[in-house]
Protein backbone atom coordinates (compact mmCIF):
# COMPACT_ATOMS: atom_id res chain seq x y z
CA UNK A 1 0.00 0.00 0.00
CA UNK A 2 2.75 2.46 0.98
CA UNK A 3 4.55 1.79 -2.27
CA UNK A 4 1.41 2.55 -4.23
CA UNK A 5 0.56 5.70 -2.32
CA UNK A 6 4.00 7.14 -2.77
CA UNK A 7 3.92 6.41 -6.45
CA UNK A 8 2.00 8.90 -8.47
CA UNK A 9 -1.13 6.99 -9.24
CA UNK A 10 -1.70 3.34 -8.24
CA UNK A 11 -1.69 0.44 -5.78
CA UNK A 12 0.16 -1.96 -7.99
CA UNK A 13 1.23 -2.19 -11.61
CA UNK A 14 -2.01 -1.96 -13.52
CA UNK A 15 -2.84 -3.49 -16.86
CA UNK A 16 -2.12 -1.13 -19.70
CA UNK A 17 -5.39 0.01 -21.22
CA UNK A 18 -3.94 2.16 -23.95
CA UNK A 19 -1.31 1.30 -26.54
CA UNK A 20 2.21 1.64 -25.24
CA UNK A 21 3.86 4.69 -26.80
CA UNK A 22 7.25 4.44 -28.38
CA UNK A 23 10.20 4.83 -26.05
CA UNK A 24 10.37 8.52 -26.70
CA UNK A 25 6.80 8.70 -25.55
CA UNK A 26 5.02 9.66 -28.77
CA UNK A 27 2.81 7.12 -30.41
CA UNK A 28 2.88 8.78 -33.78
CA UNK A 29 6.01 9.29 -35.78
CA UNK A 30 8.40 11.93 -34.42
CA UNK A 31 11.92 12.97 -35.01
CA UNK A 32 14.55 14.86 -33.09
CA UNK A 33 15.23 18.35 -34.29
CA UNK A 34 18.18 20.60 -33.75
CA UNK A 35 16.90 24.15 -33.85
CA UNK A 36 13.86 26.13 -34.90
CA UNK A 37 15.25 28.58 -37.41
CA UNK A 38 12.47 29.39 -39.85
CA UNK A 39 8.71 29.78 -39.62
CA UNK A 40 6.70 26.70 -40.43
CA UNK A 41 5.33 26.52 -43.95
CA UNK A 42 1.55 26.57 -44.28
CA UNK A 43 1.74 23.66 -46.64
CA UNK A 44 0.18 20.39 -45.53
CA UNK A 45 3.54 18.70 -45.91
CA UNK A 46 5.55 21.08 -43.74
CA UNK A 47 7.86 19.67 -41.13
CA UNK A 48 8.63 21.23 -37.77
CA UNK A 49 12.38 21.16 -37.31
CA UNK A 50 12.47 22.80 -33.92
CA UNK A 51 15.23 22.38 -31.50
CA UNK A 52 14.42 21.38 -28.02
CA UNK A 53 17.81 19.93 -27.13
CA UNK A 54 21.41 19.25 -28.05
CA UNK A 55 23.22 16.33 -29.54
CA UNK A 56 26.75 15.63 -30.74
CA UNK A 57 28.27 13.31 -33.24
CA UNK A 58 28.79 9.86 -31.91
CA UNK A 59 27.75 9.64 -28.28
CA UNK A 60 24.71 11.68 -27.30
CA UNK A 61 25.12 13.37 -23.93
CA UNK A 62 22.44 16.00 -23.83
CA UNK A 63 18.69 15.99 -23.77
CA UNK A 64 16.91 16.20 -27.07
CA UNK A 65 13.26 17.09 -26.92
CA UNK A 66 11.30 16.34 -30.04
CA UNK A 67 8.19 17.90 -31.42
CA UNK A 68 5.68 16.14 -33.66
CA UNK A 69 6.73 15.65 -37.25
CA UNK A 70 3.73 17.57 -38.41
CA UNK A 71 1.95 20.51 -36.80
CA UNK A 72 -1.36 21.53 -38.27
CA UNK A 73 -1.55 24.93 -39.91
CA UNK A 74 -3.81 27.63 -38.55
CA UNK A 75 -6.42 26.99 -41.20
CA UNK A 76 -6.39 23.25 -40.54
CA UNK A 77 -6.79 23.80 -36.82
CA UNK A 78 -9.71 26.13 -37.37
CA UNK A 79 -11.38 23.73 -39.81
CA UNK A 80 -11.01 20.68 -37.56
CA UNK A 81 -14.31 19.67 -35.98
CA UNK A 82 -14.43 19.81 -32.22
CA UNK A 83 -15.12 16.58 -30.36
CA UNK A 84 -18.75 16.26 -29.25
CA UNK A 85 -19.39 16.15 -25.54
CA UNK A 86 -16.13 17.32 -24.00
CA UNK A 87 -15.91 15.54 -20.66
CA UNK A 88 -15.73 17.23 -17.31
CA UNK A 89 -16.53 20.86 -18.15
CA UNK A 90 -19.29 23.00 -19.58
CA UNK A 91 -18.98 25.98 -21.91
CA UNK A 92 -18.58 28.91 -19.54
CA UNK A 93 -17.55 31.79 -21.78
CA UNK A 94 -16.15 33.04 -25.04
CA UNK A 95 -12.60 31.79 -24.49
CA UNK A 96 -12.12 28.06 -24.71
CA UNK A 97 -8.68 26.96 -23.46
CA UNK A 98 -9.07 23.71 -25.42
CA UNK A 99 -9.55 25.50 -28.74
CA UNK A 100 -6.70 25.21 -31.22
CA UNK A 101 -4.60 28.38 -30.80
CA UNK A 102 -4.52 30.94 -33.64
CA UNK A 103 -0.71 30.91 -33.67
CA UNK A 104 2.07 28.44 -34.29
CA UNK A 105 5.09 27.35 -32.30
CA UNK A 106 7.26 29.30 -34.74
CA UNK A 107 5.27 32.47 -34.02
CA UNK A 108 6.07 32.16 -30.32
CA UNK A 109 9.70 31.51 -31.04
CA UNK A 110 9.95 34.49 -33.35
CA UNK A 111 8.82 36.79 -30.53
CA UNK A 112 11.68 35.73 -28.25
CA UNK A 113 14.74 38.02 -28.44
CA UNK A 114 17.73 36.31 -30.02
CA UNK A 115 19.97 36.83 -27.01
CA UNK A 116 17.57 34.76 -24.87
CA UNK A 117 18.81 31.67 -26.68
CA UNK A 118 22.45 32.35 -25.81
CA UNK A 119 23.94 30.04 -23.15
CA UNK A 120 26.74 31.45 -21.03
CA UNK A 121 28.63 28.60 -19.30
CA UNK A 122 30.44 31.01 -16.99
CA UNK A 123 27.17 32.49 -15.82
CA UNK A 124 25.70 29.03 -15.39
CA UNK A 125 28.72 27.92 -13.37
CA UNK A 126 28.43 31.01 -11.18
CA UNK A 127 25.00 29.79 -10.07
CA UNK A 128 26.48 26.39 -9.27
CA UNK A 129 29.24 27.97 -7.17
CA UNK A 130 26.71 30.19 -5.40
CA UNK A 131 24.43 27.29 -4.51
CA UNK A 132 27.22 24.95 -3.40
CA UNK A 133 28.71 27.64 -1.14
CA UNK A 134 25.31 28.23 0.44
CA UNK A 135 24.73 24.49 0.95
CA UNK A 136 28.03 23.99 2.78
CA UNK A 137 27.60 27.27 4.69
CA UNK A 138 24.18 26.25 5.97
CA UNK A 139 25.48 22.86 7.05
CA UNK A 140 28.41 24.43 8.89
CA UNK A 141 26.18 26.89 10.74
CA UNK A 142 23.66 24.22 11.74
CA UNK A 143 26.40 21.85 12.94
CA UNK A 144 28.06 24.66 14.91
CA UNK A 145 24.95 25.74 16.83
CA UNK A 146 23.44 22.23 16.97
CA UNK A 147 20.26 23.17 18.80
CA UNK A 148 16.58 22.57 18.18
CA UNK A 149 15.86 26.21 17.44
CA UNK A 150 18.24 26.20 14.48
CA UNK A 151 17.56 22.74 13.08
CA UNK A 152 14.01 23.34 11.76
CA UNK A 153 15.15 26.54 10.04
CA UNK A 154 18.09 24.67 8.59
CA UNK A 155 15.93 21.83 7.28
CA UNK A 156 13.68 24.20 5.35
CA UNK A 157 16.58 26.29 4.01
CA UNK A 158 18.78 23.34 3.09
CA UNK A 159 15.92 21.39 1.53
CA UNK A 160 15.21 24.44 -0.62
CA UNK A 161 18.87 24.59 -1.65
CA UNK A 162 18.87 20.89 -2.56
CA UNK A 163 15.91 21.73 -4.79
CA UNK A 164 17.93 24.59 -6.32
CA UNK A 165 20.78 22.17 -7.07
CA UNK A 166 18.27 19.87 -8.74
CA UNK A 167 17.05 22.69 -11.01
CA UNK A 168 20.60 23.42 -12.17
CA UNK A 169 21.13 19.73 -12.91
CA UNK A 170 17.77 19.78 -14.70
CA UNK A 171 19.15 22.58 -16.92
CA UNK A 172 22.16 20.41 -17.69
CA UNK A 173 19.81 17.65 -18.79
CA UNK A 174 18.01 19.99 -21.16
CA UNK A 175 21.26 21.34 -22.58
CA UNK A 176 20.37 24.86 -21.46
CA UNK A 177 23.32 25.00 -19.06
CA UNK A 178 25.89 25.33 -21.85
CA UNK A 179 26.60 24.33 -25.43
CA UNK A 180 29.17 21.78 -24.25
CA UNK A 181 27.44 18.40 -23.84
CA UNK A 182 30.30 16.95 -21.79
CA UNK A 183 30.27 19.89 -19.39
CA UNK A 184 26.52 19.49 -19.03
CA UNK A 185 26.91 15.80 -18.28
CA UNK A 186 29.72 16.23 -15.73
CA UNK A 187 28.03 19.07 -13.84
CA UNK A 188 24.65 17.32 -14.06
CA UNK A 189 26.08 14.12 -12.59
CA UNK A 190 27.76 15.95 -9.71
CA UNK A 191 24.68 17.98 -8.82
CA UNK A 192 22.10 15.24 -9.19
CA UNK A 193 24.15 12.46 -7.61
CA UNK A 194 24.72 14.68 -4.56
CA UNK A 195 20.95 14.66 -3.95
CA UNK A 196 20.44 10.99 -4.91
CA UNK A 197 19.03 11.53 -8.40
CA UNK A 198 20.29 9.29 -11.26
CA UNK A 199 21.19 11.96 -13.80
CA UNK A 200 20.81 10.17 -17.12
CA UNK A 201 17.90 8.01 -16.00
CA UNK A 202 15.92 11.03 -14.90
CA UNK A 203 17.05 13.10 -17.91
CA UNK A 204 15.64 10.55 -20.34
CA UNK A 205 12.29 10.14 -18.57
CA UNK A 206 11.99 13.92 -18.27
CA UNK A 207 12.50 14.13 -22.01
CA UNK A 208 9.41 11.93 -22.40
CA UNK A 209 7.48 14.30 -20.13
CA UNK A 210 8.34 17.30 -22.30
CA UNK A 211 7.62 15.46 -25.51
CA UNK A 212 4.15 14.47 -24.30
CA UNK A 213 3.08 17.27 -21.97
CA UNK A 214 -0.68 17.43 -21.63
CA UNK A 215 -1.32 13.93 -23.02
CA UNK A 216 -3.54 11.78 -20.79
CA UNK A 217 -1.71 8.49 -21.30
CA UNK A 218 1.69 9.38 -22.77
CA UNK A 219 2.78 12.10 -20.37
CA UNK A 220 5.37 10.82 -17.92
CA UNK A 221 4.72 12.70 -14.68
CA UNK A 222 1.57 13.74 -12.85
CA UNK A 223 -0.69 12.64 -15.68
CA UNK A 224 -4.33 12.03 -14.65
CA UNK A 225 -5.96 8.75 -13.71
CA UNK A 226 -8.60 7.50 -16.09
CA UNK A 227 -12.00 6.92 -14.49
CA UNK A 228 -11.73 3.15 -15.02
CA UNK A 229 -8.47 2.95 -13.11
CA UNK A 230 -9.72 5.33 -10.44
CA UNK A 231 -12.89 3.30 -9.80
CA UNK A 232 -10.84 0.13 -9.49
CA UNK A 233 -9.06 1.47 -6.39
CA UNK A 234 -10.23 0.75 -2.89
CA UNK A 235 -11.47 3.67 -0.83
CA UNK A 236 -8.45 3.78 1.49
CA UNK A 237 -6.09 4.00 -1.47
CA UNK A 238 -8.11 6.76 -3.10
CA UNK A 239 -8.08 8.72 0.15
CA UNK A 240 -4.34 8.40 0.70
CA UNK A 241 -3.59 9.15 -2.95
CA UNK A 242 -5.14 12.60 -2.59
CA UNK A 243 -4.23 13.38 1.02
CA UNK A 244 -1.15 15.36 2.01
CA UNK A 245 1.66 14.65 2.63
CA UNK A 246 1.63 11.31 0.79
CA UNK A 247 1.51 12.61 -2.81
CA UNK A 248 4.43 14.92 -1.99
CA UNK A 249 6.67 11.95 -1.17
CA UNK A 250 6.25 10.24 -4.53
CA UNK A 251 9.54 11.06 -6.24
CA UNK A 252 11.95 8.47 -4.76
CA UNK A 253 9.50 5.64 -5.46
CA UNK A 254 8.86 6.99 -8.95
CA UNK A 255 12.59 6.71 -9.66
CA UNK A 256 12.51 3.05 -8.72
CA UNK A 257 9.25 1.95 -10.30
CA UNK A 258 7.85 4.75 -12.44
CA UNK A 259 4.13 5.52 -12.51
CA UNK A 260 1.41 2.85 -12.36
CA UNK A 261 0.69 1.32 -15.75
CA UNK A 262 4.23 2.15 -16.89
CA UNK A 263 7.07 -0.31 -16.50
CA UNK A 264 10.71 0.36 -15.80
CA UNK A 265 13.18 1.78 -13.32
CA UNK A 266 15.46 4.79 -13.70
CA UNK A 267 18.32 2.64 -12.41
CA UNK A 268 17.90 -0.33 -14.75
CA UNK A 269 19.67 -0.08 -18.14
CA UNK A 270 17.31 -2.76 -19.48
CA UNK A 271 14.22 -0.75 -18.53
CA UNK A 272 11.54 0.11 -21.08
CA UNK A 273 12.50 3.73 -20.52
CA UNK A 274 15.75 3.34 -22.42
CA UNK A 275 17.09 2.13 -25.75
CA UNK A 276 20.22 -0.04 -26.00
CA UNK A 277 22.42 2.90 -27.00
CA UNK A 278 21.67 4.54 -23.63
CA UNK A 279 22.75 1.53 -21.59
CA UNK A 280 26.20 2.90 -20.67
CA UNK A 281 24.71 6.23 -19.67
CA UNK A 282 22.33 4.54 -17.23
CA UNK A 283 25.12 2.38 -15.79
CA UNK A 284 27.25 5.49 -15.26
CA UNK A 285 24.47 7.41 -13.51
CA UNK A 286 23.52 4.45 -11.33
CA UNK A 287 27.17 4.03 -10.32
CA UNK A 288 27.37 7.71 -9.33
CA UNK A 289 24.15 7.40 -7.35
CA UNK A 290 25.53 4.31 -5.57
CA UNK A 291 28.78 6.11 -4.78
CA UNK A 292 26.85 8.93 -3.13
CA UNK A 293 24.87 6.46 -1.07
CA UNK A 294 28.13 4.79 0.02
CA UNK A 295 29.58 8.19 0.96
CA UNK A 296 26.56 8.89 3.16
CA UNK A 297 27.04 5.50 4.80
CA UNK A 298 30.68 6.27 5.56
CA UNK A 299 29.78 9.69 6.96
CA UNK A 300 27.18 8.03 9.19
CA UNK A 301 29.91 5.84 10.66
CA UNK A 302 32.23 8.81 11.21
CA UNK A 303 29.71 11.44 12.37
CA UNK A 304 26.88 9.24 13.62
CA UNK A 305 23.63 8.38 11.84
CA UNK A 306 21.59 10.94 13.79
CA UNK A 307 23.86 13.77 12.69
CA UNK A 308 23.64 12.69 9.04
CA UNK A 309 19.88 12.42 9.36
CA UNK A 310 19.75 16.01 10.61
CA UNK A 311 22.29 17.39 8.15
CA UNK A 312 21.20 15.45 5.04
CA UNK A 313 18.24 13.10 5.53
CA UNK A 314 15.56 15.59 6.56
CA UNK A 315 16.68 18.24 4.02
CA UNK A 316 16.47 15.51 1.38
CA UNK A 317 12.83 14.87 2.30
CA UNK A 318 12.17 18.61 2.15
CA UNK A 319 13.73 18.66 -1.32
CA UNK A 320 11.46 15.81 -2.42
CA UNK A 321 8.43 17.76 -1.21
CA UNK A 322 9.58 20.83 -3.13
CA UNK A 323 10.06 18.79 -6.27
CA UNK A 324 6.70 17.02 -6.09
CA UNK A 325 4.78 20.17 -5.15
CA UNK A 326 6.31 22.37 -7.83
CA UNK A 327 5.99 19.83 -10.63
CA UNK A 328 2.38 19.11 -9.62
CA UNK A 329 1.40 22.78 -9.48
CA UNK A 330 2.85 23.48 -12.92
CA UNK A 331 0.24 21.14 -14.39
CA UNK A 332 -2.65 21.32 -11.90
CA UNK A 333 -4.65 23.65 -9.74
CA UNK A 334 -5.63 26.57 -11.96
CA UNK A 335 -8.90 28.26 -10.99
CA UNK A 336 -10.24 27.44 -14.47
CA UNK A 337 -10.31 23.86 -15.61
CA UNK A 338 -7.61 23.13 -18.17
CA UNK A 339 -7.79 20.43 -20.82
CA UNK A 340 -5.90 17.17 -21.20
CA UNK A 341 -5.66 15.61 -24.64
CA UNK A 342 -5.63 12.31 -26.47
CA UNK A 343 -5.43 11.19 -30.07
CA UNK A 344 -5.49 13.71 -32.90
CA UNK A 345 -6.48 16.58 -30.61
CA UNK A 346 -3.10 16.46 -28.89
CA UNK A 347 -0.19 18.41 -30.30
CA UNK A 348 3.09 19.55 -28.83
CA UNK A 349 1.91 23.16 -28.81
CA UNK A 350 -1.56 22.54 -27.35
CA UNK A 351 -0.14 20.28 -24.66
CA UNK A 352 2.49 22.83 -23.73
CA UNK A 353 -0.09 25.59 -23.39
CA UNK A 354 -1.78 23.68 -20.56
CA UNK A 355 1.25 24.21 -18.31
CA UNK A 356 1.18 26.97 -15.69
CA UNK A 357 3.55 29.64 -14.44
CA UNK A 358 3.75 30.07 -10.66
CA UNK A 359 5.11 32.89 -8.50
CA UNK A 360 7.16 31.72 -5.51
CA UNK A 361 8.11 35.11 -4.08
CA UNK A 362 11.64 35.17 -2.66
CA UNK A 363 12.11 31.57 -3.74
CA UNK A 364 11.97 32.53 -7.45
CA UNK A 365 15.61 33.55 -7.56
CA UNK A 366 16.73 30.76 -5.24
CA UNK A 367 15.30 28.02 -7.45
CA UNK A 368 16.34 29.72 -10.68
CA UNK A 369 12.96 30.94 -11.91
CA UNK A 370 11.64 27.44 -12.54
CA UNK A 371 8.18 28.90 -11.91
CA UNK A 372 8.42 30.54 -15.34
CA UNK A 373 7.26 27.27 -16.76
CA UNK A 374 5.21 27.74 -19.94
CA UNK A 375 8.06 28.98 -22.12
CA UNK A 376 10.40 26.50 -20.48
CA UNK A 377 8.10 23.64 -21.48
CA UNK A 378 7.83 24.81 -25.06
CA UNK A 379 11.51 25.74 -25.45
CA UNK A 380 13.53 23.95 -22.75
CA UNK A 381 16.84 24.93 -24.34
CA UNK A 382 16.43 28.55 -23.13
CA UNK A 383 18.69 29.20 -20.08
CA UNK A 384 16.82 29.83 -16.86
CA UNK A 385 18.25 33.37 -16.54
CA UNK A 386 16.46 34.37 -19.79
CA UNK A 387 13.07 32.77 -19.07
CA UNK A 388 11.42 35.85 -17.55
CA UNK A 389 12.39 38.09 -20.46
CA UNK A 390 11.37 35.44 -22.98
CA UNK A 391 8.01 35.03 -21.26
CA UNK A 392 7.30 38.77 -21.29
CA UNK A 393 8.17 38.94 -24.99
CA UNK A 394 5.75 36.14 -25.90
CA UNK A 395 2.71 37.31 -23.93
CA UNK A 396 1.30 39.35 -26.84
CA UNK A 397 1.42 36.21 -29.00
CA UNK A 398 0.02 33.86 -26.37
CA UNK A 399 -2.85 36.16 -25.37
CA UNK A 400 -5.40 34.35 -23.17
CA UNK A 401 -3.51 31.09 -23.56
CA UNK A 402 -1.05 32.52 -21.05
CA UNK A 403 -2.42 32.54 -17.51
CA UNK A 404 -0.83 35.19 -15.32
CA UNK A 405 0.30 33.63 -12.03
CA UNK A 406 -1.07 34.88 -8.73
CA UNK A 407 1.42 37.18 -7.06
CA UNK A 408 3.11 35.71 -4.03
CA UNK A 409 4.08 37.04 -0.64
CA UNK A 410 7.78 36.67 0.18
CA UNK A 411 7.09 32.98 0.86
CA UNK A 412 4.55 31.16 -1.38
CA UNK A 413 2.16 30.01 1.34
CA UNK A 414 -0.79 30.72 -0.98
CA UNK A 415 0.26 27.75 -3.12
CA UNK A 416 -0.37 25.36 -0.24
CA UNK A 417 -4.06 26.25 -0.48
CA UNK A 418 -3.98 25.78 -4.25
CA UNK A 419 -2.37 22.37 -3.80
CA UNK A 420 -4.91 21.20 -1.21
CA UNK A 421 -7.83 22.45 -3.31
CA UNK A 422 -6.58 20.66 -6.41
CA UNK A 423 -6.06 17.38 -4.57
CA UNK A 424 -9.65 17.63 -3.33
CA UNK A 425 -11.20 18.09 -6.77
CA UNK A 426 -8.81 16.83 -9.49
CA UNK A 427 -9.34 13.08 -9.21
CA UNK A 428 -9.80 11.50 -12.65
CA UNK A 429 -10.65 12.08 -16.29
CA UNK A 430 -13.08 10.29 -18.55
CA UNK A 431 -12.02 7.06 -20.24
CA UNK A 432 -13.21 8.39 -23.59
CA UNK A 433 -12.86 11.63 -25.51
CA UNK A 434 -9.85 13.33 -27.03
CA UNK A 435 -10.34 16.47 -24.94
CA UNK A 436 -11.05 15.80 -21.28
CA UNK A 437 -11.02 17.66 -17.99
CA UNK A 438 -10.49 16.59 -14.41
CA UNK A 439 -13.60 15.44 -12.61
CA UNK A 440 -14.31 15.18 -8.90
CA UNK A 441 -15.34 12.20 -6.84
CA UNK A 442 -17.97 13.69 -4.47
CA UNK A 443 -17.42 10.87 -1.97
CA UNK A 444 -13.74 11.74 -1.72
CA UNK A 445 -13.99 15.52 -1.84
Amino acid sequence: MARWVLSECGVKPLPRIYPQPSRNGIASKTFMVSEIRQPLLASKAHVLRSSLGLSTRGKSWALNVSAPVRVASIDEDNEKERVDGINGVEDEGDFDPAAAPPFRLADIRAAIPKHCWVKDPWKSMSYVVRDVVVVFGLAAVAAYFNNWVVWPLYWFAQGTMFWALFVLGHDCGHGSFSNDPKLNSVVGHILHSSILVPYHGWRISHRTHHQNHGHVENDESWHPLSEKIYRSLDKATRTLRFTLPFPMLAYPVYLWSRSPGKKGSHFDPNSDLFVPSERNDIITSTACWTAMLALLGCLSVVMGPLQILKLYGIPYLMFVMWLDAVTYLHHHGHEDKLPWYRGEEWSYLRGGLTTLDRDYGWINNIHHDIGTHVIHHLFPQIPHYHLIEATEATKPVLGKYYREPEKSWPLPFHLLGVLVKSLRKDHFVSDSGDIVYYQTDPDLS
